[in-house]
């Protein structure tokens, strides 16, 4: 199975993005983007997209992202990330683009860039870092 199609595999079992209703927009070795469409049911108290659901697809995106560069036998972990929530998340969609910063054999490092985008136009909402981890020899990792 190549990158791109145990991504999309992966992507498909987390029943955390099928709740919020994210969806995989494209994979590319060490790029993925998620999309998310603002509703009520992932909302804040003042109608913007709650800061966890924007944070879930920042996260997503960024592990994905290292994912696709990693062996096959290896899965992904998220030991630690940072998020800076620039402007409330509010539009059309909702868009992270997850990028590898520096892949290694254990850690890598990777960022996504969350937009908010409204009629063709987006503006950066949120920025991600995030530490991830290679993990092998675990049932239900790299499957």
């Amino acid at each position: 199975m190549g990158a791109e199609e145990r991504v999309r595999s992966s992507f498909a079992k987390q029943g955390l993005m099928e709740t919020l209703g994210a969806t995989l927009v494209s994979v590319a070795p060490g790029a993925v983007a998620i999309a998310l469409r603002p509703a009520p049911a992932v909302s804040q108290q003042h109608g913007f997209v709650h800061a966890g659901a924007v944070s879930a697809i920042a996260d997503s995106a960024a592990g994905y992202a290292a994912l696709s560069l990693m062996p096959a036998d290896a899965g992904v972990l998220t030991t630690e990330f940072k998020i800076n929530l620039l402007a409330p998340a509010i539009g059309d969609r909702i868009l992270a683009r997850g990028r590898v910063v520096k892949a290694g054999r254990t850690l890598t490092l990777a960022q996504s860039e969350v937009f908010a985008e409204t009629a063709g136009q987006e503006k950066l909402i949120a920025l991600l870092t995030a530490t991830l981890m290679a993990v092998t020899g675990r049932d239900g990792i790299a499957d």
